[in-house]
C-alpha cells in the first residue's frame, strides 16, 4: 500500500494558512472532485484523500497532533471514522453552501454506506404507500400520474437544519462531535471498554441550541408534496418504488414511496403477461362457409379470416397486437378465439332447411 501524502500538500496549503483559507481551498477541490460532479475513475480517490486531509486540518486538536507527529500522531489515536465524525460541523458548513448534503452526504460518498459512525446507523424515514388503479388502455399507452402526498417534508424556514435563522448546530461537548462515548469499567485486573451513543446529543454528535420556530428543531414539518411521474407501458399489478420520496427525518435517510398498481378487469380482453385474449362470436353459417370478420384490438379494429369448416374454439393470432413489453422493445400478441353461436330458437322454415341439410349426409 502506498504511503499517505502530506495533508498540506494534498490540499495545496501551508501550516501558516488560516482555518478560513484551508476551508476555502478544500471547498474548491471538493467541487472539482466530488463523485456526483466528476465521473472520472480517479475522482472518488482524490475526493477521499482531500476530505481526510481537511477533516484533520480543520480540527484544532487533530491538526496540532499532525503538526507535531505527522500521520503517526493522528492514525495512532483515531480511527478513520473518528477522524471524519469529529469534523462533522466543518463538513456541514462547507457542503450546505452548495447543496452537497453535509456530513451525512460526504460519509456516504466516501464509504458507500449510511452516515452512522462507530457502529450506530442512521435513522430512516417511514415508507409511504399510494394505491392507484389503471385501465388496460393505460397499460397499453402508459400513464402520467399527478398525485399529492401528505408527508413529512423539509422545513422551509430552516432548510431542514432545525436551527433558527443565522445559527447552526454546535458540536456536542460530551462526545466532542463524535456521537459516541467510551465507557471504561475496571473488572479486577482487567479493564473493559464499551462504546455507546452519547446521551446528551442522542448519538448525533451535535445539538441545536436555538431551534427553528417553524419545526421546533426537528427539521421537518407536515405538508403536501406534489409528485409527477410516469407509469411505463406494459406495467402490471404490483408494487413499484420511488426512492427517497417517503417521509423525511432529521439527520437520517428519507423513506421510499411505494406505488401499488392494480390493473382493472377489462370487459372484453383478458391479459396474460404481454399477450391478450379476445372471444369473437361467429354464426354457424360463417363457421361452415367461412368469411372475414372484424375484431377489436387496443389500437383499432382488425380483420381476420374465418376458414370454411371452422371448428369451435379455433384460435387465430394477431402478431404484435398485444401489450408492450415493460422496459423492452416489442409487443405481445392478441389471440382471438372463435366461439360458434348455436341458435336457441328456429322458426319453421329454418328447421326445414336444417333437416334437408342433414339429409345430405345420409
Amino acid at each position: 500500500m502506498s504511503a499517505k501524502r502530506d495533508y498540506y500538500e494534498v490540499l495545496g496549503v501551508s501550516k501558516s494558512d488560516t482555518a478560513d483559507s484551508i476551508k476555502s481551498q478544500y471547498r474548491k477541490l471538493a467541487l472539482k472532485f466530488h463523485p456526483d460532479r466528476n465521473k472520472s475513475p480517479e475522482a472518488a480517490e482524490h475526493f477521499k484523500e482531500i476530505s481526510e486531509a481537511y477533516a484533520v486540518l480543520s480540527d484544532p486538536e487533530k491538526k496540532k497532533l499532525y503538526d507535531q507527529y505527522g500521520h503517526a500522531g493522528v492514525d495512532g489515536k483515531y480511527s478513520t471514522e473518528d477522524i471524519f465524525s469529529g469534523a462533522r460541523g466543518n463538513f456541514d458548513e462547507v457542503f450546505s453552501n452548495f447543496g452537497g448534503g453535509g456530513f451525512d452526504s460526504i460519509f456516504d460518498s466516501l464509504f458507500g454506506r449510511s452516515g452512522g459512525f462507530g457502529g450506530f446507523s442512521r435513522q430512516r424515514g417511514q415508507d409511504l404507500l399510494y394505491e392507484v388503479s389503471v385501465s388496460l388502455e393505460d397499460v397499453f399507452r402508459g400513464k402520467k400520474l399527478e398525485i399529492d402526498i401528505k408527508k413529512n417534508i423539509e422545513c422551509k424556514d430552516c432548510n431542514g437544519s432545525g436551527c433558527a435563522s443565522g445559527t447552526r448546530p454546535e458540536n456536542c461537548s460530551s462526545c466532542r462531535g463524535q456521537g459516541q462515548v467510551r465507557i471504561s469499567r475496571n473488572m479486577g485486573f482487567s479493564t473493559f471498554v464499551t462504546v455507546q451513543p452519547c446521551s446528551k446529543c442522542n448519538g448525533q454528535g451535535q445539538f441545536i441550541s436555538k431551534p427553528c420556530s417553524g419545526c421546533k428543531g426537528t427539521g421537518n414539518t407536515r405538508g403536501i408534496k406534489h409528485l409527477s411521474f410516469d407509469l411505463p407501458p406494459g406495467i402490471d399489478n404490483g408494487d413499484y418504488v420511488i426512492s427517497g420520496e417517503g417521509d423525511s427525518i432529521q439527520h437520517g435517510q428519507n423513506g421510499d414511496l411505494v406505488i401499488r398498481v392494480k390493473v382493472q378487469t377489462h370487459p372484453d380482453f383478458k391479459r396474460d403477461g404481454a399477450d391478450i385474449f379476445y372471444d369473437a362470436k361467429i354464426s354457424v353459417v360463417d363457421a361452415c362457409l367461412g368469411g372475414t370478420i372484424e375484431v377489436p384490438t387496443l389500437e383499432k379494429p382488425e380483420k381476420i379470416k374465418v376458414e370454411e369448416g371452422t371448428q369451435p374454439n379455433t384460435i387465430s393470432k394477431l402478431k404484435g397486437k398485444g401489450l408492450p413489453f415493460m422496459n423492452a422493445r416489442g409487443r405481445g400478441d392478441q389471440y382471438v378465439r372463435l366461439v360458434i353461436e348455436i341458435p336457441k330458437k328456429l322458426d319453421k322454415v329454418q328447421k326445414e332447411l336444417l333437416e334437408k341439410f342433414g339429409q345430405t349426409f345420409d
